[in-house]
């Protein structure tokens, strides 16, 4: 799907030297990427504490158990 983007192209340029890429399109993805990995990630961080934890729980015990 073409698109028209206004971008800066001081910040393409040099996120194409620090990234290696060949073309505009693959710094664009790459940054794309990178921000929907980094917003995934903190929306984890909102999750801790919310699990109940069992401090006699024996984690090394249910790694030997067979099925």
């Amino acid at each position: 799907m073409p698109t028209n983007l206004d971008l800066n192209d001081r910040l393409i340029l040099e996120a194409q030297k620090l990234g290696g890429f060949k073309s505009k399109k693959q710094a664009v993805n790459a940054a794309l990427a990178e921000f929907v990995r980094r917003h995934r990630q903190a929306g984890i961080i909102k999750l801790f504490g919310t699990v109940d934890f069992d401090p006699r729980w024996d984690y090394k015990k249910a790694r030997r158990r067979r099925p």
